[in-house]
């Protein structure tokens, strides 16, 4: 089973076909193909590791959903001081079903 590690939005990502998987938000329509070149390692049945991207490999992916994460919580306070700060955050993602690992 070939599998490749990749980078994408600061991250690394082991990912193999038929895998989905929630990455930082990339730009596309739901149901667009993108290609994810940054490729840091490929392995299987033989393993190549790039120095530090694996030259001419690539792995392609369907884009499922474009969302939003769930609400977390930002609070902020020193005690004694009479200093609260509440503030809500939700991190858009995308996710992806790899569809293709090629070296």
């Amino acid at each position: 089973m070939t599998y490749a590690i990749i980078k994408t939005g600061g991250k690394q990502y082991r990912v193999s076909e038929g895998d989905t998987i929630r990455v930082e938000k990339i730009q596309g329509e739901v149901g667009s193909s993108v290609e994810l070149g940054e490729v840091l390692m490929v392995g299987g049945e033989s393993v190549s590791v790039g120095t530090p991207l694996v030259s001419g490999a690539k792995v392609t992916a369907e884009i499922v959903a474009q969302d939003r994460a769930k609400k977390i919580i930002v609070f902020k306070m020193k005690r004694r001081k009479n200093y609260r700060r509440k503030q809500g955050h939700r991190q858009p993602y995308t996710e992806l079903r790899i569809t293709g690992v090629s070296a």
